[in-house]
């Protein structure tokens, strides 16, 4: 539980922070462990109702990145651990959560626990279990602030990741929307003004005349409806992909099919599996956990439940390369799997799998790029296309009359 309290610290400055405890009692004792003289205390429920429903309790990726770069950068000029956490906690005062989070961390580390269990038994936000793993094997092996700058890398890269896919969404549908809402005001406002003046002549119309007008009155009388249906559509999508399974792993499947788009989701996910089981062996950890916890992190469900079932399998004592090789799930980039297999021949599997990983990366930039600067010249000739035909349209019976 989170306690928000007040008071003078042993400086007799003024404080107002929160602290984490198990109870009443506890906060108590820990405020008197730091030298603190409490003027009021009492749980902090408005916190946990901020963080419930404001924001995700899961920690920002860029936040997680900072944090970590920055504890390397102070533990290899050889401050302690705490006083690491303090230095950073000092410079997160305006943000309440990250604050909070800080002084958590703090709290833990003083009375004696590590640096992993402090992770583990702070309530602030959800920390990604391949993290708090990571550290846990670093901190056995003395590598703490080794891995901790190569968690900063990968987090920064997987941010990146995130923010060029974003990107890459974000243009075309931006351009859809104003493309149907152009459309859309043609055929609800613009036709059916036109179409009266025909009406008045009593002409017979061309067939491509005739559609547009029974699409344009279609639209101005149930475009409210057509709005609704969409929204409808929209939110039903978002639910369903959030909490049904079988819809999700439906849709991923299809994802991967798309031609170049699905190319863009493997390599995604794949230089992601190479980064993370690169750091994950590099730190210590078994391959056999590496393989289950880089597969954790995988967001397209297809692939994520092909390396799950790899995992289980590595267990038994089979190869990673033979396993993809032979899984009927999904047929994984055959480069990929030859170079897992080298790997696995030559010992090397954390070198290899950190090179996959860059060289996906540089893959998916290009790709990316190529993407972007193909979708506007597209979308306008689709856009043009549209109104052009409307257009042609609405001028064919006035070419009618004047040849008439």
């Amino acid at each position: 539980m989170l306690f928000k309290y007040t008071g003078i610290n042993s400086n007799g400055v003024k404080v107002k922070s929160n602290i984490e405890a198990v109870s009443l009692d506890d906060a108590k004792f820990k405020l008197k462990a730091k030298n603190i003289i409490y003027k009021t205390l009492e749980e902090d429920v408005s916190l946990f109702i901020n963080f419930e429903f404001k924001r995700s309790p899961s920690i920002q990726s860029i936040d997680l990145a900072n944090i970590s770069r920055d504890l390397s950068i102070y533990l290899s000029a050889g401050i302690s651990l705490g006083n690491s956490i303090k230095l950073i906690c000092e410079r997160y005062k305006k943000d309440k959560r990250l604050y909070s989070f800080f002084d958590s961390l703090g709290t833990f580390l003083d009375e004696g626990k590590n640096f992993y269990t402090a992770l583990d038994s702070q309530k602030i936000f959800i920390i990604p279990d391949f993290y708090k793993q990571s550290i846990k094997i670093s901190e056995n092996g003395g590598l703490l602030k080794t891995v901790l700058l190569e968690l900063s890398a990968f987090l920064k890269d997987q941010d990146k990741i995130k923010k060029q896919m974003s990107s890459a969404l974000a243009y075309p549908m931006f351009i859809l929307i104003i493309s149907f809402s152009m459309v859309g005001f043609m055929l609800s406002f613009i036709v059916p003004k036109i179409t009266s003046v025909f009406t008045q002549m009593q002409q017979e119309l061309p067939a491509i005349t005739v559609f547009v007008i029974n699409l344009g009155d279609f639209f101005a009388e149930y475009y409210i409806h057509i709005f609704l249906s969409i929204l409808i559509f929209i939110v039903s999508f978002i639910f369903m992909l959030k909490n049904s399974y079988k819809f999700k792993y439906s849709f991923d499947r299809f994802l991967l099919r798309v031609p170049f788009f699905g190319s863009l989701v493997e390599l995604t996910e794949l230089s992601r599996f190479s980064y993370m089981n690169s750091i994950l062996i590099k730190s210590g950890v078994p391959i056999v956990q590496s393989f289950k916890m880089g597969a954790n992190i995988l967001k397209n469900s297809v692939i994520r439940r092909l390396f799950e079932q790899a995992s289980s399998k590595v267990v038994e004592g089979e190869k990673l390369s033979k396993i993809l090789d032979s899984s009927g799930i999904y047929s994984l980039d055959r480069a990929f799997i030859h170079a897992i297999a080298i790997g696995e021949e030559t010992s090397q599997l954390s070198i290899i799998l950190n090179n996959l990983a860059d060289l996906y990366n540089e893959s998916n930039k290009d790709k990316i790029g190529i993407f972007l600067s193909l979708l506007e010249p597209v979308f306008m000739l689709i856009v043009g296309s549209i109104i052009g035909f409307i257009v042609v349209a609405m001028l064919l019976p006035i070419f009618s009359m004047n040849l008439g």
